[in-house]
C-alpha cells in the first residue's frame, strides 16, 4: 500500500481537493443564489472565486508540495493559477453554450463532460507551469 500511495500521491489528494473544491463551489452557489437570492451570474462568479482560493491553497500546500511563501514566488504561482482557473472556467462556459444552448445537447452530460476536461487541464497546468518550484 504504501508504495501505490508514494507512486499515486499527488494524483490522489489532486482528485481529493478537487470534489472538495467542487463542494466548496457547488455550496457558495447554492447559499448566494438559493439562499441569498443573488442572481445567476453573481452567484457564479463568488463560487467560482471561492473555489480557486480554496484550490490554491490545497493544491499549493498538500497536492503539489510547494512550501515557498516569498513574495515573489507566491505572487507567480497566485497570478498563473488564477490565469490558468479562469481560462478552464471559460471554456467550461464556452462548451456549455455551444453544446447545451446551440446544440441542444444533454446538459449534465455536457457538463460532466466539460468538468473532466477542466480538471484534466487543470491538473496539467498546475503541475508543468504553476507549482514547479522545489519542495521543502
Amino acid at each position: 500500500m504504501g508504495a501505490l500511495w508514494k507512486k499515486y500521491r499527488e494524483m490522489i489528494l489532486y482528485v481529493f481537493f478537487g470534489g472538495c473544491t467542487t463542494l466548496v463551489n457547488l455550496g457558495a452557489y447554492g447559499i448566494c443564489y438559493y439562499g441569498w437570492g443573488v442572481p445567476n451570474v453573481a452567484a457564479t462568479l463568488v463560487a467560482w472565486v471561492l473555489g480557486v482560493a480554496f484550490a490554491f491553497v490545497t493544491n499549493k500546500l498538500w497536492v503539489f508540495e510547494s512550501k515557498e511563501w516569498k513574495g515573489g514566488v507566491l505572487l507567480r504561482e497566485l497570478s498563473a493559477f488564477v490565469s490558468c482557473r479562469a481560462a478552464t472556467g471559460l471554456l467550461d462556459l464556452l462548451v456549455m453554450f455551444l453544446c447545451v444552448d446551440i446544440l441542444h445537447w444533454n446538459a449534465m452530460l455536457m457538463k460532466v463532460i466539460s468538468n473532466i476536461m477542466v480538471i484534466v487541464l487543470n491538473y496539467v497546468a498546475s503541475k508543468l507551469v504553476i507549482f514547479t518550484g522545489k519542495k521543502k
